[in-house]
């Protein structure tokens, strides 16, 4: 059974629930319960017509795990997670914190039903500390300006930033490695990008078709999935690590691969350093 997200003593926020938003069908693709009937009919018609962006969605939040622990074992101890999403346990700060309870880690993202939830996202260890941004990754300025960035995260230490599964709904004209360059030329040296996009490499036709959805359906945004030249060119300006921009199965495993999942997953993703620290 789904539930619509919650009310009470949640703050009033303007949510409109007629219009799909990207966060609440990704929390509907992995299974989650806070979404509303438009954000479900929108999911079911993208299953409809890729039956395997489930899969892909659920191997997209494992690599950003598996990423989270690589960088916190690197040495990170700072985090900034724009276009986090409504939460699903382990968050990005449980998975860093499992390896160093220290870390500090930033959420952003512009739904506001992700605010409703942001207590579950500051459920940091005593040794760490989350802070919660409502902005937009379209206006990086305002995130980089934001108080809550600088008051958790040291500007002169490293910072991870994490764009998982959200720059594929920003469209060329938005300008997508902009936007990365604007938060690369703000972070300190030896600062790190973990970032996963959706591809058409894999199954063409049927990724515009299920990227269709997003407009047919008038969503909060939409999705442009890109071929792996383009997805590597936001690294612009990273030392990329091993073993490169990959499908994510390929991204330090954590056991076997099995052939049909790289069938199914059609997300790039890669870490990238940023020299001189």
């Amino acid at each position: 059974m789904t539930h619509e997200p919650p009310s009470g003593d949640e703050p009033r926020l303007p949510i409109n629930p007629q219009v799909p938003h990207p966060a609440r069908i990704y929390d509907y693709l992995l299974g989650g319960k806070d979404h509303y009937a438009a954000d479900r009919s929108a999911a079911e018609e993208t299953i409809r017509r890729a039956p395997q962006v489930r899969a892909s969605a659920r191997a997209n939040r494992a690599w950003m795990l598996r990423a989270a622990r690589y960088l916190a074992r690197q040495g990170v101890r700072q985090f900034l997670d724009v276009g986090t999403g409504i939460p699903t346990s382990p968050n990005l700060h449980e998975a860093a914190q499992q390896v160093s309870p220290d870390c500090r880690v930033v959420y952003a993202d512009n739904d506001p039903v992700v605010l409703a939830h942001a207590r579950a996202l500051l459920s940091s260890s005593p040794e760490g500390r989350t802070a919660y941004i409502q902005a937009d990754l379209r206006r990086p300025e305002e995130i980089l300006g934001a108080p809550e960035l600088w008051a958790t995260l040291n500007r002169d230490r490293p910072v991870a930033l994490v764009l998982s599964a959200v720059l594929h709904f920003v469209r060329d004209e938005e300008e997508p490695g902009r936007i990365v360059a604007a938060f690369r030329d703000a972070l300190p040296p030896g600062s790190y990008l973990a970032l996963s996009h959706t591809t058409n490499d894999i199954r063409p036709r049927q990724a515009a078709d299920a990227a269709a959805v997003y407009g047919e359906r008038r969503a909060a945004a939409l999705m442009v999935p890109r071929p792996l030249h383009e997805v590597k060119a936001l690294f612009d300006g990273f030392d990329v690590v091993e073993p490169g921009v990959v499908q994510l199965p390929h991204w330090h495993p954590e056991g076997p691969v099995r052939p049909r999942l790289l069938d199914e997953v059609w997300l790039y993703g890669g870490v990238g350093r940023l020299g001189g620290g």
